[in-house]
């Protein structure tokens, strides 16, 4: 577990990041947060305040799929899976808000693999 110290440093940067971000109905804001074991991302409107389409690690279409590989392989898929849902509602654009996660490591492969699946950001 995080020390104080950590967890305060991650949390005035989850709030340094998310001042600049804003996303809309046409380009939402693609929210990831990563545990030890999992990695989760939304697509979030913040002017209707609704989620349009959301997937991690433990989505039914990647159970099966995702055993026996590594975690940066598996965000890189869950990238690719969000991708897919926006593309099928009509999103084609979003902002990447990688929360309070520096862009390294699994965050980098969930943007990377969202890029293959051809969101724009």
């Amino acid at each position: 577990m995080a020390t104080k110290k950590v967890e305060r440093i991650r949390e005035k940067r989850k709030l340094r990041v998310r001042s600049k971000i804003r996303g809309t109905e046409v380009r939402p804001r693609l929210s990831v947060f990563r545990s030890a074991k999992h990695i989760y991302v939304q697509a979030i409107a913040d002017d209707i305040g609704r989620t349009i389409a959301s997937a991690s690690s433990l989505s039914a279409e990647l159970r099966g799929h995702t055993a026996g590989m590594k975690k940066t392989e598996v965000a890189r898929e869950v990238g690719k899976l969000i991708s897919q849902k926006l593309l099928a509602v009509g999103v084609t654009e979003c902002v990447f808000d990688r929360g309070r996660f520096l862009y390294h490591g699994r965050v980098k492969a969930l943007a990377d693999g969202a890029r293959e699946g051809g969101l724009k950001f």
